[in-house]
């Protein structure tokens, strides 16, 4: 390229630059997430890889009906699961207490600022946490997103005394069950059983802090 085209290259990339400000700059913040999280989609959909920044951080404004609406639309676009199983995640997160409670906690995974997906951790009793509503969007999925968000609840109850974690999943999950089996977790027991709209295999896990390392 000449300099007299870099020159224009440059002008015209400065144009562009500018328009978007421009347009930007009337958006509210909310607004402004929300373009930025649907660029971050189209852009790991149209060209996936690792070389994404994933992050974990604690609920924000907004995050709680967050998890309850994807959770409701994924499972049932992914599974066929009725209305009833969004019912029961609105009803965990709404017990969820860990804004005042020092044993419980719940994070969101980033995926270059955009929500790629969410886990809790509650109290089951003085010495057991429980995992629930480990979740991972499907165009975050093969960033390490899960193990993220699961390697932070195990080291949040260590910290918090907890001797166990456990937690209740279904057979069908295979690749959430993947991640716990990793993470050391181990199959205690299983039962059938009729929940949201379905036959499942309900399964319980456990992982005994006290020798996982």
């Amino acid at each position: 390229m000449t300099d007299r085209g870099r020159a224009a290259a440059a002008d015209l990339d400065r144009r562009a630059t500018d328009q978007v400000a421009e347009h930007i700059a009337g958006l509210t913040l909310d607004q402004r997430r929300t373009l930025a999280e649907a660029t971050t989609v189209i852009s790991t959909l149209m060209a996936p890889g690792p070389d994404r920044s994933v992050s974990v951080r604690g609920l924000e404004p907004g995050d709680r009906g967050w998890v309850v609406q994807r959770h409701g639309a994924l499972y049932a676009d992914e599974y066929g699961w009725d209305h009833s199983f969004e019912r029961l995640v609105a009803s965990i997160v709404a017990d969820f207490d860990g804004m005042t409670s020092g044993g419980e906690a719940a994070w969101i995974a980033d995926v270059d600022g955009a929500r790629a997906g969410c886990i809790v951790c509650c109290r089951r009793d003085e010495t057991t946490a429980q995992l629930r509503l480990l979740l991972v969007e499907p165009w975050a999925r093969g960033l390490g997103v899960g193990h993220r968000l699961v390697d932070e609840c195990i080291r949040f109850a260590r910290d918090a005394g907890y001797d166990d974690v456990v937690l209740w999943t279904n057979d069908v999950l295979t690749a959430a069950r993947r991640i716990y089996q990793t993470a050391g977790f181990e199959l205690i027991d299983e039962e059938s059983h009729r929940s949201f709209g379905h036959d499942l295999v309900g399964q319980h896990w456990r992982l005994d802090l006290r020798t996982h390392t």
